[in-house]
């Protein structure tokens, strides 16, 4: 199939919507991220003594009524597409988007997740099962269980919301999957299969079938169960793993000609995006750094763009031992010495890790940076590791008034490595 666009159009962001652990809303999460504030706390969905890992970074405040959520969508759809709904209407409200037009054949969506809807389906298997003491009997299932496991939930809801009836895609790529969502948005928008995109990922996987699944791998932070908001800590020595947490990240992408005819505020332009898949282990990150180093290379040849013009790294940073190890070997080896000059930091050092959703939410504080002209901090930066010694942005934001263009990254299991370009309007020149 060919595209209708005889050159690469440009893809811009016009509007964002964010439920975090920190804020809801992009002005509220902005203001917590350059405060530096923990949405970390202990676990009191449901009793924990038996984990090792008994934190997470929750939500607590989301109520999807106040986003007028159809009755309907509350009782019939999970905790994770009642993010997206309320999370894509936050993101059109900024954009402005006059639904009658826009040509909905020319629109489309692309949400990501991990693990879909989890907790509903531990729910109902409890309830069904009078905890797993009877068999399944369907005369009681609900009928909104088969929504519930479906990754597609999201994207199709949200497509549904707006009578968009272009592309619409989930990736389910684990902790890769939010940048590979904005990247497949990205390139319908530039190849000229679709004027606009709602885009992103979406996650709320706090149950304890997923905190087992991620407690049995040592993967989680257990550690500091006494003192929930000092257990994520990327880059620091004495990181013992990620915080899971929940959220939803949403981006408006317009082709820019599209957005600037409506009048429309533009308030970033993506660039470039590249992925690529280590093909060695399930868990296991080779040190050096290559894999992730290839998607990197990959988003700024896709750019056009030089290492030596990044301005800002917002790294996957994870808190785990060897993700943020591989993660520095990458950045160096992309650029070179000046990796010591360019500043870096990661946002899960507050929000935690909500797998697919992490780096959606990363990009919405990505435009809020180059917007403001600041970055936020790694929080609980306390004691150097000699093989993490690059500019971590410790504990405290910095002003950056020449803030042009961002290099965005993400890893998820089996290997797979995102990563995104993306910078002010005018950043190349246009």
């Amino acid at each position: 199939m060919k595209s209708k666009a005889s050159e690469k159009r440009r893809v811009v962001v016009t509007g964002l919507g964010v439920i975090s652990p920190i804020g809801i809303g992009k002005d509220k999460f902005w203001e917590n991220c350059i405060k530096g504030k923990s949405g970390i706390k202990k676990i009191d969905r449901f009793p924990v003594d038996q984990f090792q890992s008994q934190i997470c970074a929750a939500v607590d405040d989301f109520d999807p009524k106040e986003f007028d959520l159809k009755e309907n969508q509350i009782l019939r759809l999970d905790r994770y597409a009642q993010f997206a709904v309320a999370a894509a209407k936050m993101a059109i409200k900024e954009s402005k988007l006059n639904m009658d037009e826009i040509n909905p054949r020319r629109a489309g969506v692309s949400i990501a997740n991990a693990i879909s809807g989890t907790p509903f389906m531990e729910e109902e298997f409890l309830r069904q099962t009078e905890k797993g003491t009877e068999p399944f009997n369907t005369a009681w299932t609900s009928k909104a269980l088969y929504p519930a496991f479906t990754y597609s939930t999201a994207s199709l809801e949200v497509a549904a919301e707006f009578n968009f009836r272009g592309p619409c895609s989930t990736l389910p790529t684990g902790c890769a999957a939010g940048l590979d969502a904005i990247g497949f948005s990205f390139d319908m928008i530039r190849g000229g299969y679709s004027d606009v995109m709602i885009t992103g990922a979406s996650e709320a996987p706090i149950c304890s079938v997923t905190l087992a699944a991620f407690d049995v791998l040592g993967a989680v932070s257990s550690k500091r169960n006494a003192t929930p908001e000092k257990a994520s800590r990327p880059f620091d020595k004495e990181r013992d793993g990620f915080v899971l947490g929940e959220g939803c990240g949403i981006l408006v992408l317009e082709e820019r000609e599209h957005a600037l005819r409506r009048g429309a505020v533009i308030l970033a332009e993506i660039y470039g995006h590249g992925s690529t898949c280590n093909a060695y282990h399930m868990t296991e990150l080779l040190p050096d750094g290559e894999d992730l180093k290839r998607a990197l290379e990959i988003a700024l040849q896709d750019a056009g763009v030089s290492p030596d013009q990044i301005d800002y790294i917002s790294s996957h940073g994870s808190s785990t031992q060897q993700n943020d190890v591989n993660g520095t070997a990458a950045y160096k080896a992309v650029l070179g010495k000046r990796a010591y000059e360019v500043p870096v930091s990661s946002l899960k050092s507050m929000n935690g890790h909500a797998l697919a959703a992490a780096s959606a939410m990363e990009v919405v504080a990505c435009v809020q940076s180059l917007v403001n002209k600041e970055i936020h901090p790694t929080i609980n930066y306390e004691y150097p590791d000699s093989r993490c010694d690059l500019n971590y942005v410790p504990n405290k934001s910095i002003k950056k008034d020449n803030l042009n263009l961002i290099l965005k990254d993400a890893s998820g299991f089996s290997g797979i490595h995102s990563a995104l370009v993306m910078g002010t309007e005018s950043a190349l020149g246009g």
